[in-house]
């Protein structure tokens, strides 16, 4: 599973490459300050994609001695950074842009930039839309987090496309004002991925859904008779359990244990992201 996330953001990283190079150029050839901010943006996404890649490899090692729960969390730690370089670039575009503002340093942009705008917005939509996917079919944060970066980035290039378009028409103000907006989109998106990151950080607990289809699978289980306790955590991608079920207490020891061995192997065969089930049996 891991090698095919690495491969999907070995993909993204060559695509970025390309993109970034050629919007940083007809940003500079062009003169449009928002087409070079939204260029600047792609070279984070370069950065962004190797913090993934080295993520994702530290976090398929298996358990050791110091670490005996696993790596995955250190998904988590990569998403972190990630937000945090998003953060810096957006912020340092919005400055960027102010100044220039306050200069007065307007400059009427060619039409080259509005092509490169337009094969932007294609690219890395058509990004999101494969990271994504491959993101929530494995649940990795680290990816989710890298495909939110593709998306902002294609966000970025429309504001861009306008910006340029309506300074070419005159209006000399709105590369500039397009490029403090695509800092604001990016800073806004990396708040939201900090804060997703650090939630499962603090064992945050599983979604309603996920907790439904648990007592679901539970319930469903021979000899069970109901729940006293369930608790969940994320860790990394993957769900620890902890539950107390309830079963008949005129039933031998060893079926009690066959019930309690049922319930854990039913839970993490019907759920992948589960990596550990705890059971406990009350008889009543």
């Amino acid at each position: 599973m891991k090698k095919k996330l690495i491969r999907v953001s070995i993909l993204t990283l060559i695509i970025n490459v390309f993109l970034s190079i050629i919007k940083i150029i007809s940003g500079l050839i062009g003169k449009s300050v928002a087409m070079v901010s939204d260029g600047v943006h792609s070279l984070s996404d370069i950065i962004s994609t190797v913090i993934v890649i080295v993520g994702l490899k530290i976090s398929e090692k298996e358990e050791d001695d110091t670490h005996q729960y696993g790596h995955e969390r250190f998904e988590n730690v990569a998403s972190i950074i990630l937000s945090f370089l998003l953060f810096i670039t957006g912020a340092f575009i919005a400055f960027n842009s102010i100044k220039n503002i306050n200069d007065k340093a307007f400059v009427i942009p060619s039409k080259i930039t509005i092509l490169v705008a337009l094969l932007s917005i294609i690219t890395k939509e058509l990004m999101y839309q494969y990271t994504i996917h491959i993101g929530k079919k494995y649940n990795s944060d680290a990816l989710k987090a890298d495909a939110w970066h593709h998306r902002s980035d294609a966000i970025s290039s429309i504001v861009s496309l306008v910006g340029v378009y309506f300074t070419i028409k005159g209006f000399i103000y709105m590369d500039l004002i397009a490029s403090i907006l695509i800092a604001i989109i990016i800073v806004k998106i990396s708040v939201e991925i900090f804060i997703e990151s650090i939630n499962k950080m603090l064992d945050t607990s599983c979604d309603d859904k996920t907790l439904k289809e648990i007592e679901n699978i539970v319930l469903n289980t021979k000899g069970v008779t109901g729940i006293d306790l369930l608790k969940t955590r994320q860790f990394g991608n993957k769900i620890y359990i902890d539950i107390e079920i309830t079963a008949n207490k005129k039933i031998t020891f060893k079926r009690a244990h066959n019930i309690a061995h049922e319930v854990h192997d039913n839970i993490e065969n019907k759920i992948s992201d589960v990596k550990h089930c705890m059971v406990h049996i009350n008889p009543k």
